[in-house]
């Protein structure tokens, strides 16, 4: 069945329509002074912050300086996964029987490590805490994701699905059937109830996406290659392209010793004009957070 968002965007029920989402804004300078010059250019839909990092007042500050080009969600973080020593830690507690912290003191560096210890209360605590916190710093909130896929687990997506609902603000879904969910690693009794939530969901006017998508992260020689092979593919319907922008700098090499390459080669191709005239070439459309936000509001 034809995705309802489609048509309500103005487009057809044969078009392929693509977000373009900058993964991990604020997790060091060198994702902020990326996201900074991709949104100037335009190429790109959207970000999304972690409000745990350090650079997220910084990340604040651009959003409040520059409203006409920021579309900017908070990427909701319950993970601090880099073992490099760079770590950060939750905003609504310092108590580790919430589950939100290790034995350094720092969230954990895993979602299963979360799955396994955290609370239901304390994440539900932490999620509002987040948005909560970026709404508070000046930030129009677009949207909300999830760092690491951990709040999708049963007992968390409550909590992700009622902050969504308390700000009326839409949270990233992708349609999945059951056998899907499970292909993909989703725990059997996610996986089962999931899809009927997500039915009612689309019955509500939730937008919802069609397909999740990334470009391969390899070397940079070859992502412009790599990047056509993904537009060509993408289906028909909304797609979710995420893609995690850096600058190359000393820091996110510390932070990232084997996958700093790939984050910088995600900055550098969406920055050219290749990929601007290859999306006018596939006729695919781009849209922002932004649009589905107030279409949701709307109804």
């Amino acid at each position: 069945m034809a995705n309802p968002l489609l048509k309500a965007l103005g487009l057809s029920e044969h078009d392929r329509a693509v977000l373009i989402h900058t993964d991990d804004i604020g997790m060091c300078h060198a994702s902020l002074a990326a996201y900074a010059d991709l949104a100037a250019v335009g190429i790109i839909s959207s970000g999304s912050v972690m409000v745990p990092c350090p650079w997220f007042q910084a990340t604040a500050h651009f959003c409040r300086e520059h409203p006409a080009i920021v579309d900017m969600g908070v990427h909701v973080t319950l993970t601090s996964e880099w073992d490099s020593g760079y770590r950060w830690g939750p905003v609504s507690t310092r108590d580790p029987a919430s589950g939100l912290l290790d034995e350094a003191g720092y969230l954990p560096m895993t979602s299963e490590a979360v799955q396994r210890h955290a609370s239901p209360e304390a994440v539900r605590a932490e999620v509002f805490a987040q948005v909560e916190r970026a709404l508070a710093a000046g930030i129009d909130v677009t949207h909300i994701d999830s760092h690491m896929g951990t709040v999708f687990f049963p007992g968390f997506l409550e909590s992700y699905l009622e902050v969504a609902r308390c700000y009326n603000i839409p949270p990233f879904l992708v349609r999945r059937t059951q056998a899907q969910l499970e292909a993909m690693g989703f725990p059997q009794p996610l996986a089962a109830r999931l899809p009927a939530m997500i039915q009612e969901l689309d019955a509500q006017g939730m937008p919802l996406f069609d397909e999740i998508t990334f470009i391969p992260f390899d070397h940079r020689e070859t992502h412009l290659a790599q990047a056509r092979r993904t537009l060509e593919r993408l289906p028909v319907g909304l797609t979710y392209l995420i893609i995690h922008p850096s600058k190359d700098t000393p820091e996110l090499r510390a932070i990232i010793p084997d996958g700093w390459e790939a984050r910088v080669a995600d900055y550098e191709i969406f920055m050219q004009d290749a990929m601007r005239a290859l999306l006018h070439e596939q006729g695919i459309h781009v849209i922002r957070w932004r649009q589905l936000r107030d279409l949701f509001r709307s109804r």
